[in-house]
């Protein structure tokens, strides 16, 4: 497994565990997930984990020699 996948599997983890913790400590409502004001501690959140979600597939399709 290369460096740069890795280290997105590294982040993406990282990224679930402070949303589980920031969950359990005041609740995230469906609104604030779907559409955060720029000041909450989500936002950008479900962009920055799509891409980093699709670019570890595209790295693992990579690895494998195969197609999408």
């Amino acid at each position: 497994m290369s460096e740069e996948k890795q280290a997105k599997i590294k982040k993406i983890l990282e990224m679930q565990k402070k949303f589980m913790a920031l969950d359990r400590e005041q609740g995230i409502e469906a609104s604030e997930y779907f559409a955060p004001d720029d000041e909450s501690e989500i936002a950008g959140f479900r962009e920055e984990y799509r891409d980093l979600a699709m670019d570890i597939v595209d790295l693992a399709h990579k690895e494998k020699g195969s197609k999408k």
